[in-house]
């Protein structure tokens, strides 16, 4: 058995195709609708696909099941970056059995299945990168700047380690000028420590009857801050 074949995302599954994360009592995706929700909050959230050109870098934290990376992989036309944070990965065969609730991306997802292992694979036209590890370790010390951030941990109540006012810092630090967050939560605590880490915040329609959502724009260069 491989170095990747043991899982460590601790999963129950709801109707068969929703996995649950039993550390988080949080499912992996909306039971409304998945994609839907990626293309709602993730994509339209960071005015994508229109920004996307060459070279563009979309990071991540919370990789879960690489749904917003097949969704972001099926409208990039040009060769783009994306790095996804996640201390808990799924196995191949926990992967295999969520992407089966989205057949409309069985090409997509069976490229990220194939590439996983090495954790850098190519899916479409996105060069992806998944950094096993807790993001308040790993981010301070990653060398890349992002143009779009979905920042997808689980839900802030089940999982505040994700959200916390030093990682948001450590997430405006490592954004491009004029760069972006997306997320599904409008929690007040999570848009202040964006909102004191350099983002211009808003509030925004949520998905499927969620009243709120959160996006934003980096204020001010805080590369080299």
């Amino acid at each position: 058995m491989g170095e990747h074949d043991q899982s460590s995302a601790d999963l129950d599954w709801r109707d068969g195709q929703i996995p649950v994360s039993r550390r988080f009592d949080d499912p992996y995706f909306s039971l409304n609708g998945g994609l839907e929700e990626t293309r709602h909050v993730f994509l339209s959230g960071n005015d994508l696909p229109q920004r996307l050109q060459s070279g563009f870098h979309v990071a991540e934290l919370g990789f879960g099941t690489g749904l917003n990376l097949l969704a972001l992989a099926r409208i990039a036309t040009q060769p783009i970056h994306f790095t996804s944070f996640e201390a808990f990965p799924m196995s191949l065969e926990e992967l295999a059995r969520a992407h089966a609730a989205f057949p409309e991306l069985a090409d997509l997802s069976a490229q990220l299945r194939e590439g996983w292992p090495s954790r850098r694979f190519a899916v479409g036209m996105v060069q992806a990168e998944i950094i096993e590890a807790d993001a308040r370790d790993a981010l301070p010390d990653w060398q890349g700047r992002a143009d779009a951030w979905f920042l997808d941990g689980f839900s802030p109540a089940k999982n505040p380690e994700l959200w916390g006012e030093d990682l948001m810092t450590q997430v405006a630090r490592h954004t491009a000028p004029g760069g972006t967050f997306a997320t599904y939560t409008a929690a007040g605590h999570v848009r202040r420590a964006l909102a004191a880490a350099g983002f211009s915040v808003e509030r925004a329609p949520g998905f499927a009857g969620k009243r709120h959502m959160s996006r934003g724009v980096l204020a001010a260069d805080l590369g080299d801050a």
